[in-house]
């Protein structure tokens, strides 16, 4: 960046009230603090911020990381006492929880307020996720640009924010329909769309948050996406001419050792910094999990886990144990209490097949993790050869970070796109199943797990596509002279320039 660019300015950051926002936020938060001399503010509701406080490093807290309360209650939008994100809520409360958000605009309107009486000018931008789009009218109306992050992949998100605009489902009887955006040969499919918006009809709570708050997004002064130029380049292209605004690629927001080391697992690496990296207690103890990947070779485990939300049926959860114990390959399985029951609950025997756990555990075929695993440190280990994920896209990014391919399991939100892209645009990944309400019989568990692990054939071409995507990954978030920069850093430095008002040089990796 030249001389200009290093003056001093405010960036008021505002993530949607849900973990899996959060983290990938906090992680922007600290890609733009390395990368120039602002100060952020990232802003967030009491239990939300709770929440990141847990996760917040003391380099953060003393740099140019700060943290606002926003005041809300929950009670007064029909939401549970002490309830500020998704995490264990049910999917029809999850909608009263996204109508809630906008009542975050009057004290949004007063932090940006003070910091202009206090700086004696206002932000230079503010940051929101692309669901706050209230957040663009605020920010336009006290003197600031408006921003908008979206945490996913760009394909998901064009998928996603199509869909919801114009709900082209309505329009047909058929199966497979068009998309507005995306070219003939991406047609999609009902059953890749989630129960909640093949039902939406403009009328329902979903539209009305929805089309109402990305609509407003579409008038932002640009958008952040948490991928990279050289992973997803038709997504980039579609999402950008759909939204004719600069789209900054300033992936992959993982933790920056695991960009640089092929395998950061070690006994080194404390419960404490894991739990305080994701605020959450694990199910395992690190040694545990250790063990049990040094004792297979390279490529030859399976891991299984379906994000921090998500459970599979009883009866799936039943197939997937009989398929991984008929599959003979090493798995560790992140488990819950199954769809119906109190995700958080105990677990009970019963859900899986007699004695499964102790012939698990004695074959040392499988290692069952309660809860919460420590994800990176397995992800990143050489032992780990396919993830088996909902697709949520913090799950993908870490997993391709790693070059660990993915057999899909798509549970809701933009998941379903994520996994088309991902096996028609990639080749990195092979569909199981999808959603909670699917039929699946162990055999096919056994043929997909078969298949995605063979070092040949499909399952050797999608280890090595996987692994050209790390690669990708790595380059693009290098620093150096101007000609050595990746794409990421390029796409950081053309982001900062329009903040500040001055034009553009990479224009390749940010123009509509």
């Amino acid at each position: 960046m030249d001389s200009q660019s290093q003056s001093h300015g405010h960036i008021v950051m505002l993530p949607f009230m849900a973990h899996g926002h959060l983290i990938p936020f906090l992680a922007l938060a600290r890609r733009i603090r390395h990368q120039t001399p602002f100060v952020v503010t990232l802003a967030a509701t009491p239990l939300n911020l709770q929440y990141l406080r847990s996760i917040i490093s003391p380099y953060d807290a003393d740099s140019r990381i700060h943290l606002h309360e926003l005041p809300f209650r929950s009670s007064e939008h029909g939401l549970p006492p002490d309830t500020e994100n998704t995490e264990n809520l049910p999917i029809n409360q999850i909608v009263a929880l996204c109508h809630s958000s906008v009542s975050l605009a009057a004290p949004v309107e007063r932090l940006i307020s003070d910091i202009t009486t206090e700086e004696g000018r206002p932000p230079l931008c503010v940051i929101s996720d692309v669901v706050f789009g209230w957040s663009t009218d605020v920010a336009r109306r006290l003197g600031t640009k408006s921003i908008a992050f979206t945490t996913c992949g760009a394909y998901g998100t064009m998928a996603y924010v199509s869909l919801w605009l114009h709900l082209p489902h309505r329009s047909t009887d058929a199966e497979e329909f068009s998309v507005p955006g995306f070219p003939e040969r991406c047609r999609f499919h009902r059953s890749d769309l989630h129960r909640i918006i093949r039902e939406a009809d403009t009328t329902d709570q979903w539209s009305k948050f929805f089309q109402v708050q990305l609509k407003l997004s579409l008038a932002s002064d640009g958008w952040l996406c948490n991928s990279v130029e050289e992973i997803e380049p038709l997504g980039l292209d579609l999402l950008r001419k759909y939204l004719k605004l600069p789209v900054w690629a300033v992936g992959p927001l993982v933790p920056s050792d695991l960009l640089q080391k092929s395998s950061p697992i070690s006994p080194d690496s404390t419960l404490r910094s894991i739990q305080k990296r994701t605020g959450k207690a694990l199910g395992v103890s690190l040694e545990k999990c250790l063990d049990f990947l040094n004792s297979h070779g390279p490529n030859s485990v399976l891991y299984i886990s379906f994000g921090s939300q998500n459970t599979i049926g009883p009866g799936q959860m039943m197939q997937l144990a009989i398929g991984l114990e008929s599959s003979g390959k090493p798995f560790i399985w992140v488990v819950r209490p199954p769809l119906g029951f109190d995700i958080k609950g105990e677990f009970r025997p019963e859900w899986l097949p007699p004695g499964f756990e102790d012939r698990m555990t004695r074959s040392k075929q499988g290692l069952l993790v309660w809860n919460w695993a420590p994800q990176l440190e397995i992800l990143s280990h050489g032992s780990t050869g396919a993830f088996l994920s909902h697709c949520g896209w913090n799950s993908i990014v870490e997993s391709l970070s790693q070059g660990v391919p993915i057999v899909g399991w798509p549970m809701g939100a933009e998941q379903a796109y994520n996994v088309k892209m991902m096996v028609q645009e990639m080749g990195v990944c092979v569909e199981l199943t999808r959603g909670f309400e699917s039929q699946i019989d162990a055999e096919a568990v056994k043929r997909v797990i078969e298949l995605v692990m063979e070092e040949e054939g499909k399952g050797g071409e999608m280890k090595r596509r996987a692994y050209a995507a790390m690669l990708q990954m790595r380059e693009a978030v290098k620093e150096g002279s101007d000609d050595d920069r990746g794409s990421s850093v390029k796409a950081m430095d053309d982001f900062v320039r329009t903040i500040l008002g001055e034009p553009a040089k990479d224009t390749s990796s940010s123009s509509s």
